[in-house]
């Protein structure tokens, strides 16, 4: 991945556009991360108006997009929706055809699906919009519960932030864990949410602290080679298994189990890139139980086994394995402060 192509559209959304050039257009070569070409595109040059009273002026035509590696789609009115401009589907068609990644923040999904690309594919777009794409494509599952879908080399997101969640999921990909936490550290925010996770939860923030689950979460960090069952870690919390349940799944937009599957996962790519640990081994301190059982689950979540990831990310015995180790992912139901500061935290090196 070299090259990365933003498009944008008479009526774009600022922020949404901002979280493409935060996470593919800034400079981070003194952290060791590869810059990328980065350009900004439009269908008619010059100054693009945006959807909250100004403008940017941009400088190239969408012919420079035509090699893109990774084509960001920001999103457009809901006024463009039905009428896409013919040259931007085009594009998207060509860059779909070569192989190259398509990823859309918010209403951007329906440039994609404009194109037909996402034709009998799963995808998502904000929650307020989901019933009108899946009106307007029948041949799209359109899944409105969810921060992101990844079909294939195409990746749709919800509004937001959760843009930021998709495009970090992409360089996770692309460059590894290891190398997508320092620029989650950069920008302070958490490593990766996963995708699975709802696009509103019923209590982001717990009111009361002493009724947060952070400490259950925290706890199930640091021994997933542990057997967690929803009955023991409902006794952790001092609730009926029912009730922690539904109140895990209230707060962090997740069941108990596919929450810990998520950080089982993750914790076995940084092993993969930071140690020569075998796969057995690695499988235990994962919780996995057996090599096996950790392909099984890692090649369906990563499309790759864990010997191609380990091949293409590691970094142990290089440079790269003396640079900070990245945390596990921040719950959800930590407080504002405390979720900023894990966050900024989350490559610090691990005591000894």
């Amino acid at each position: 991945m070299r090259s990365v192509a933003v498009v944008i559209q008479p009526g774009f959304a600022p922020f949404e556009f901002g979280l493409a050039c935060e996470a593919f257009g800034l400079d981070r070569s003194d952290d060791g991360i590869p810059n990328f070409d980065f350009r900004i595109v439009a269908p008619d040059p010059g100054v693009v108006p945006s959807n909250i009273g100004f403008s940017v002026n941009v400088e190239l035509g969408l012919e420079a997009a035509g090699d893109a590696d990774i084509l960001v789609l920001a999103p457009i009115p809901r006024e463009q929706w039905g009428t896409v401009d013919p040259r931007v589907i085009e594009l998207v068609r060509a860059a779909h055809a070569r192989g190259a990644w398509l990823l859309s923040v918010c209403s951007g999904s329906f440039v994609i699906a404009a194109s037909g690309v996402l034709d009998g594919k799963r995808a998502t777009t904000h929650w307020r919009y989901a019933d009108v794409m899946a009106r307007m494509y029948p041949a799209i599952e359109v899944d409105p519960d969810v921060l992101y879908v990844q079909s294939g080399n195409i990746i749709t997101s919800a509004g937001t932030a959760a843009g930021l969640d998709a495009c970090l999921h992409l360089l996770r990909q692309e460059l590894g864990s290891e190398l997508t936490n320092r620029i989650a550290r950069r920008m302070v925010v958490a490593p990766q949410r996963d995708g699975g996770q709802a696009q509103f939860i019923a209590s982001p923030i717990p009111i009361d602290s002493s009724l947060s689950l952070a400490p259950v979460t925290e706890w199930m960090l640091q021994n997933l080679d542990a057997e967690l069952s929803v009955d023991r870690l409902a006794a952790r919390a001092h609730m009926s298994p029912r009730t922690f349940a539904r109140r895990f799944k209230a707060d962090l937009g997740a069941t108990p189990a596919a929450w810990l599957a998520r950080q089982r996962l993750l914790h076995a790519q940084r092993l993969l890139e930071e140690t020569d640990l075998g796969l057995d081994r690695i499988a235990s301190e994962c919780g996995f139980g057996s090599a096996a059982v950790l392909r099984q689950n890692f090649a369906r979540v990563m499309g790759l086994t864990p010997t191609a990831y380990r091949a293409r990310f590691s970094c142990a015995g290089d440079d790269a394995a003396a640079s900070p180790a990245a945390s596990p992912e921040v719950p959800v139901a930590v407080s504002t402060t405390a979720f900023a500061a894990r966050a900024a935290a989350a490559a610090e090196p691990v005591p000894a």
